[in-house]
């Protein structure tokens, strides 16, 4: 069957009162954007509590609800049939033929579950379950009606024009895109940071990243590993501008004065306070990281409080109690995993300590940035001049 028209469902957003409106053009907005990708023409609009996607001409059926899946804000996608003629003998027939069309001669118990906001509309909610459901029967023999528990529920609801649907595909759940503002991600190659990202978009904050490239010890093909993870959280949160940051000459600097335990907590303490300039000078309200408790040395908790203690800004960590295959099982399904898991080593992972210290004490590790004073400045100065600016989208 070639449907022409979407209803979409939203959760949150219906709770929000007298500010209903701006989420409800937010993720008009953001499913708008999404559908861009596809071939085919759309028009997307609200009406009485209710967004719509028609589709006009030829479609890709799969790649359209693929987008739309990608969408926050959105629980369900119905595929319905749209019928402008409202008379009830007609109706009958539409949904009689809908029914043996997506379901054929298969054995099922069902319910006709109709909502009348046409009040003019000649029969009550009432009588168009009755009838429909008497009309089905009479023509698919093997149905029988269960008003409890009915393994398919037929939705027919009377508006401008009549609206039949059976099926609601699942959606993403979370806020439209952009409704809570903007956070700066560090983005790493690694399987956890576009994860994080991922689950903060989600809750409705619009993305930008900062990458930390060191190379000659890090490859161009880290970098696009990089890139490439940015451009898979964006299908979900939208462009995301990604701030490259050559971190080599910090990291040697550090690397040659620091004790070498401490080398991965100062390293970090740098890395955040880099990225909170960006978050500043671009309006975002806060950082994210992929941290998760006691995962590695330093996401301890005195780890985690001496990285923060440098931050201004909140520091949003959406992993802080997953375990690591809670975090596989999220990159998997949103397919961050297969590009984080390419052997292309980051920033992080080169200049690894031994035996770093677990438990650092924020007043021994300011003591040791002490021996950094002579240089440090101008050179968190010239990484953040010569960052290089990529739009992802």
């Amino acid at each position: 069957m070639k449907f022409h028209t979407f209803l979409i469902k939203y959760g949150e957003i219906g709770i929000k009162g007298k500010n209903r409106y701006l989420f409800e053009d937010a993720l008009v907005r953001q499913i708008r954007r999404s559908l861009k990708e596809v071939e085919g023409s759309f028009e997307v609009y609200k009406s009485q509590a209710r967004i719509y996607v028609d589709v006009e001409g030829d479609y890709d059926y799969d790649e359209v609800v693929g987008q739309l899946q990608k969408v926050f804000g959105i629980v369900g996608i119905c595929p319905v049939v749209r019928e402008k003629n409202d008379d009830f003998e007609n109706l009958k027939k539409v949904v009689v033929d809908y029914m043996q069309e997506t379901y054929g001669d298969k054995a099922f118990t069902f319910k006709v579950e109709a909502r009348r906001a046409k009040k003019a509309y000649p029969k009550t909610s009432m009588e168009i379950n009755c009838d429909l459901g008497e009309a089905i029967l009479m023509a698919m023999p093997n149905t029988q009606v269960d008003v409890h528990k009915p393994e398919v529920k037929l939705n027919v609801e009377v508006r401008q024009d009549i609206y039949i649907y059976s099926t609601i595909i699942k959606g993403p759940g979370g806020m439209p895109v952009g409704t809570n503002g903007s956070a700066m991600l560090l983005l790493s190659g690694g399987i956890d940071s576009p994860v994080a990202g991922y689950l903060i978009a989600k809750r409705g904050v619009a993305l930008e990243a900062t990458y930390f490239h060191a190379p000659p010890y890090t490859s161009e093909r880290a970098k696009k590993k990089v890139v490439d993870l940015a451009k898979i959280v964006s299908s979900y949160a939208g462009e995301i501008k990604l701030h490259v940051v050559n971190f080599t000459d910090i990291q040697l600097y550090i690397y040659d004065k620091c004790p070498h335990d401490e080398l991965t907590i100062i390293m970090r303490r740098y890395m955040m306070k880099i990225a909170e300039h960006f978050a500043k000078e671009n309006g975002c309200l806060g950082l994210i990281t992929g941290e998760s408790i006691g995962q590695v040395a330093s996401q301890t908790m005195q780890s985690l409080a001496a990285t923060n203690e440098v931050c201004t800004l909140p520091v949003y960590r959406p992993l802080i109690g997953f375990d690591k295959q809670e975090i596989v099982e999220i990159s998997e399904k949103i397919e961050t995993y297969e590009t984080s898991i390419q052997p292309f080593e980051d920033c992080c992972t080169i200049f690894v300590a031994k035996h770093p210290v677990t438990k650092p004490r924020i007043d021994i590790i300011k003591k040791s940035e002490e021996k950094l004073s002579e240089k440090i400045d101008d050179l968190v100065k010239e990484a953040i001049e010569s960052a290089e600016i990529i739009r992802v989208n």
